[in-house]
């Protein structure tokens, strides 16, 4: 059993990550202030800690003690953060010259953050779909249906943190509504390398069929005519 002392000093570093993760999700100190280093590097964390969780158990597929494989999990693990860091990256240079190009660069500071801070918000909200995804695992969900189940996780927590860019915008189209196209900008930018860039760093449920590899060999390709492909196949609509 840890010591009193340890213990509080847990119990306030948990209280600072779930205050950090709150104020996350909430948004409001992102655009109004400029955050500590510390918070700052406690988000990344929070990114990266999420991020892996989430990867590790996409990884645990078909989730039975007979065949689930480590190091698949570990591969997954480490993936799926590479995966949201990479896009990210890759994404930042075009959102930054269409702020330049509309004149937006003196406001470029706060609408990284704002878009950083929404980065944060998906993994953390990916986070908390796990329960629903280890439900379909040992529901017995054939290899593709995984492959849906967490390509659908993945659009919700998309879709789910719009409203909380679109209110840390808010300050920003008000001050110029040009903002608001930038906005637009960085989803389509983001949502089409995030795809891209989730099929190039695939597996992340392995193959029953497949040994454990980190990336496939065939690596490159147009991800959305296979995902096209795989939907119709799911639905049973496939010619």
């Amino acid at each position: 059993m840890l010591p009193a002392r340890q213990r509080i000093a847990w119990r306030h570093c948990g209280d600072f990550v779930c205050r950090v993760a709150d104020n996350i999700l909430r948004g409001e100190q992102w655009v109004s202030v400029a955050p500590q280093p510390r918070s700052m590097m406690l988000t990344l964390g929070l990114l990266l800690g999420c991020g892996s969780c989430y990867g590790a158990l996409m990884g645990a597929y078909p989730f039975t003690w007979e065949e689930t494989r480590p190091l698949q999990m570990l591969y997954s693990g480490l993936k799926v953060p590479l995966l949201l860091v990479l896009s990210f990256a890759l994404s930042v240079p075009s959102f930054y010259v269409a702020n330049l190009l509309l004149g937006l660069g003196n406001d470029f500071g706060i609408a990284f953050r704002a878009v950083l801070a929404t980065q944060a918000a998906l993994t953390i909200t990916l986070f908390s779909l796990a329960p629903i995804t280890t439900l379909f695992y040992i529901s017995g969900a054939t290899y593709e249906q995984a492959l849906m189940v967490n390509s659908l996780m993945f659009g919700i927590s998309s879709l789910g943190v719009q409203p909380l860019l679109r209110r840390q915008y808010r300050s920003l189209i008000e001050r110029n509504p040009w903002h608001r196209w930038t906005m637009r900008v960085w989803i389509v930018i983001y949502a089409f390398v995030g795809i891209q860039m989730g099929w190039v760093l695939r597996p992340f449920v392995g193959s029953p069929n497949s040994p454990t590899q980190f990336f496939r060999d065939e690596a490159w390709g147009n991800a959305y005519l296979v995902v096209w492909g795989l939907v119709k196949r799911v639905l049973g609509i496939d010619s």
